[in-house]
């Protein structure tokens, strides 16, 4: 079950959904639009391994905006920081953004019940496209949880992503192992 906009006040209210900042515009009727924040990142070698740390470069998205190209893989972030203590949080990109030729998220929609931070978004374009610092790019989207949660991902030892953060984050895989 989805929660409705009303819920999402509820919620809101009750502390158990953070999203700051809060504008009553970006509340859709099942949603919260979040934004493009200001920094953006890329990988800093052509070739990534996934059992090595592979570093990024971040930089400031420049007032007359960005210009992304095909076939690179920007790392974004969300300006908004979110705490959901109760629901699974699932980011999904807006339509408009979407028919733009942009995608917000490569596999990484769904945040765990206790995940307290900006959101990483992984870009990719169609076409090359100019985006800008505070432009809606996603929506945000609460489930309801059936059944108690034994540990939240904020308290989790092992929990990859939980630095809190106004830039984009790299891959952490080389941190797993196998």
């Amino acid at each position: 079950m989805i929660l409705s906009d009303k819920r999402i006040l509820e919620e809101i209210d009750k502390g158990s959904i953070v999203i700051e900042p809060f504008d009553r515009k970006c509340l859709g009727t099942n949603s919260y639009d979040v934004h493009l924040g200001k920094y953006l990142a890329t990988y800093k070698d052509d070739v990534l391994d996934a059992k090595k740390h592979n570093e990024i470069a971040h930089f400031e998205i420049p007032e007359e905006g960005f210009m992304l190209q095909p076939g690179k893989l920007y790392l974004g972030v969300t300006l908004e920081y979110t705490e959901t203590h109760g629901h699974v949080p699932f980011l999904e990109g807006k339509s408009s953004t979407g028919r733009l030729g942009i995608d917000i998220h490569a596999t990484a929609g769904k945040g765990d019940v206790g995940f307290c931070n900006t959101w990483t978004l992984e870009i990719s374009v169609a076409q090359p496209v100019r985006v800008y610092a505070g432009m809606p790019v996603g929506q945000l989207i609460y489930f309801v949880v059936d059944g108690d949660i034994e540990t939240l991902y904020n308290t989790k030892g092992n929990a990859k992503y939980n630095n809190k953060t106004i830039r984009p984050v790299e891959s952490m895989m080389w941190k797993n192992a196998f």
